[in-house]
């Protein structure tokens, strides 16, 4: 590798906290920047889990890797957890904010028929939890005067769904409160970035599309269908390099930013 793009892309050295980093994209997040040189606290909800993804993780690149169990809803236990990373490497230069989800109940998509309970928890888990985050993490990264903060929003926040295309696969769809808390990532993530760019801290977004996970019925191919790229996301791939992008040197002149890894699902009305 040419020294030019190793210098672009080496993170050797640096420290980096990836909330709900077990499985799917958040697992991504973790392995691209261990593979770059990083040492990574993982967090999920089990510790189990999170030990062996950590384990995993150690296998794969070396180095070291440091799991955390983590409910981010409970201010408590972000504080607690971002002193351990802080504790255990004497700064954190690189926070993901992954940790989420869009909920899974009955008529799950459908706003009038929601209990307010399951309303109020998903905006915790998915808007909330990531304004603690990076409030704590912040605090950190603004005493050292630099740091990198990429929070996963989705496509969700940007534009509404048909779910007629669901129905049709038996599927119930996100809820309402799903995009507004993803939305509201990407309204944090814009403002914070220009609260935090005179500490010398960047702060952008990802906005994911849909990823191929086994859904049932001709979900997959009604929705690779309406993408221009023919395809749903592949784990494993197509986060890896949004997130190594702007974690990383190559991504020093652009902050506030929300980058869509959609296929461009979002073009096509």
């Amino acid at each position: 590798m040419h020294d030019e793009i190793r210098a672009l892309f080496d993170l050797s050295g640096k420290i980096a906290l990836v909330t709900g980093g077990a499985r799917h994209l958040g697992f991504d997040a973790a392995s691209i920047l261990a593979a770059a040189g990083c040492a990574v606290a993982i967090t999920s909800r089990r510790m189990d889990s999170a030990r062996q993804t950590a384990e995993r993780l150690c296998k794969a690149h070396g180095g070291e890797q440091l799991p955390l169990q983590l409910d981010q809803t409970r201010f408590e236990e972000v504080e607690r957890a971002v002193a351990d990373v802080h504790a255990w490497k004497g700064r954190i230069d690189i926070l993901v904010n992954n940790a989420g989800g869009g909920g899974a109940s009955p008529n799950v998509a459908r706003l009038t028929e929601r209990d307010p309970k399951d309303i109020d928890y998903l905006i915790a888990l998915n808007l909330t939890g990531v304004l603690y985050c990076c409030r704590q993490v912040g605090r950190i990264m603004a005493d050292q005067g630099s740091g990198k903060i990429i929070n996963i929003a989705s496509m969700a926040g940007m534009i509404g769904r048909d779910r007629r295309m669901y129905a049709r696969s038996g599927m119930n769809g996100q809820p309402v409160d799903y995009a507004a808390a993803k939305a509201g990532v990407i309204g944090l993530t814009r403002d914070l970035a220009g609260f935090l760019s005179p500490k010398g801290i960047y702060v952008n977004a990802i906005s994911p599309g849909g990823f191929a996970r086994g859904f049932p019925g001709t979900f997959e191919q009604d929705y690779s269908d309406r993408t221009p790229l023919g395809r749903m996301g592949r784990d494993g791939i197509d986060l890896k390099g949004a997130v190594l992008f702007l974690a990383s040197p190559a991504s020093d002149y652009i902050t506030g930013h929300n980058l869509v890894v959609d296929g461009g699902f979002t073009l096509w009305k």
